[in-house]
Order: structure tokens, then C-alpha cells, then sequence
């Protein structure tokens, strides 16, 4: 069993503030990188929705089409 350490010296508490920056900053660089996929999907998705919205107007303006044909 690990015994816990009643006070902590400046040095110590120094070198866990640099490992918790140390940290934060590998962290900060690796939601840069998510940031940048997200937007890479954001576009991929605006292509499929705007594909189809297309889709959608032909299918419509066929039916009317078919419609109109069978009056």
C-alpha cells in the first residue's frame, strides 16, 4: 500500500504545475486537430443534405409532371 504524503514541497507542487500545463497543451493541440475533422464532416454533410434537397425538388416535379399528364 501507497503512503500518501502529508505537505508537498515547492519543488514538487512546481513540477506538477508544469505536468498539468504540459498536459493541457498536448490536449489543446488535440482538439485542434478534432476542430479541424468536424469541419471536414460539417461540409460533407451540407454536400448529402444539399444532394438531397435536390433529389427531393425532381422527385416532386416529377409527380407533378405525371399528374398533370394524367388529367
Amino acid at each position: 500500500m501507497m503512503v500518501t504524503r502529508e505537505a508537498w514541497t515547492d519543488e514538487r507542487l512546481d513540477d506538477l504545475n508544469i505536468k498539468v500545463d504540459d498536459g493541457f497543451a498536448r490536449m489543446e493541440g488535440r482538439f485542434d486537430k478534432m476542430d479541424a475533422r468536424f469541419d471536414k464532416m460539417d461540409g460533407r454533410f451540407d454536400a448529402l443534405m444539399r444532394t438531397m434537397i435536390q433529389g427531393g425538388v425532381v422527385v416532386i416535379a416529377a409527380l407533378i409532371g405525371l399528374i398533370a399528364t394524367q388529367l
